[in-house]
């Protein structure tokens, strides 16, 4: 990723992590990550955790899902979207636009 998309990425972990400690928790989603429209919890087939933990797990490492999310793991995530992304200025739009930046 060049240095603009890096910076996007870093303001949106550090607007999830709450506490600035360098990883993303449950409790740094609450407040910031709104469950209330996700389907499964509508149909309560979720729990309010359950949503956030599935979230998590989304970005954390593949078959080493701990329920935290590192900078890393979040930096390695959105490498992977930018790679998928040619255009500088969809992805500022993008991360803009996804985590109200």
């Amino acid at each position: 990723m060049n240095k603009s998309r890096r910076e996007l990425v870093l303001k949106a972990f550090n607007k999830l992590d709450k506490t600035g400690d360098g990883v993303i928790t449950v409790d740094d989603l609450k407040g910031v990550y709104d469950v209330t429209k996700h389907p499964k919890y509508v149909s309560g087939e979720w729990s309010e955790e359950q949503v956030f933990l599935k979230f998590l797990a989304s970005y954390d490492t593949p078959n080493q899902s701990d329920g935290l999310v590192t900078k890393e793991e979040f930096m390695n995530y959105y490498s992977g979207v930018s790679a998928s992304i040619d255009n500088d200025a969809y992805f500022d739009l993008m991360m803009r636009n996804s985590w109200k930046l």
